[in-house]
């Protein structure tokens, strides 16, 4: 796999961190499964935040919260719950993503948008939205800026806009700045992972008269 596109250092710092919306967080380990660069990168990152945290002086506890403390070290252990998550194992998409879905793209129960457009929202909760999206050949997505930042993961075919061409493994990380119109550039659909922590802004009349009904 040829990756060209790939996350920016703030994004990976983020997800380092643990401070990502869940949505936005699956996505870069969906592609963090696919790119050794990224993976370097976020190793580098919790290394530094590893050393940092050692460097902060632990704060003084008082009596009460130390009392607290103890009380809770003599209660019974709760098991923990068994994961109900289904391995699903698919070149086309990462393990992450692969468990929540239990199929593969194709078993998906698709809903249309629009002419050539398909989603199937992921449901995950936090601000925004995560969602999968199946584009015919040819066929490109309203002209649209951000309210906040869309990450993007291509597990099928490819796009091109103002940013450039992306394929199978490819990130779009973008934000407020960044006004573009992907459309699918060959004979063979695109899918795409989309996550989002605010509505898309839609520069059209047809994407301002959909967006409400499709909740992007």
């Amino acid at each position: 796999m040829n990756i060209s596109h790939h996350f920016d250092d703030a994004t990976l710092m983020a997800y380092a961190s643990g401070s990502m919306p869940q949505g936005m967080a699956l996505l870069v380990a969906c592609h963090l499964q696919w790119c050794a660069s990224c993976r370097e990168k976020v190793s580098l990152n919790e290394a530094v935040g590893g050393t940092l945290l050692e460097r902060v002086k632990p704060a003084a506890l008082d009596a009460g919260a130390l009392d607290r403390l103890m009380d809770r070290l003599d209660e019974p252990d709760v098991p923990a719950a068994e994961s109900e998550s289904v391995e699903y194992a698919d070149p086309e998409v990462p393990s992450p993503l692969g468990s929540l879905l239990g199929c593969s793209l194709n078993g998906l129960a698709w809903r249309r948008l629009g002419y050539g457009v398909h989603q199937y929202d992921l449901g995950l909760s936090g601000p925004g939205a995560t969602r999968l999206l199946r584009i015919a050949p040819g066929v490109s997505v309203p002209h649209h800026g951000h309210r906040g930042s869309e990450l993007t993961l291509i597990l099928r075919g490819s796009y091109s806009d103002e940013l450039g061409r992306f394929r199978v493994g490819d990130v779009a990380d973008v934000d407020a700045e960044i006004d573009h119109q992907p459309i699918v550039d060959t004979d063979q659909e695109c899918i795409c992972l989309i996550a989002t922590d605010a509505p898309l802004k839609f520069s059209g009349l047809v994407g301002r008269l959909i967006q409400p009904f499709v909740r992007l």
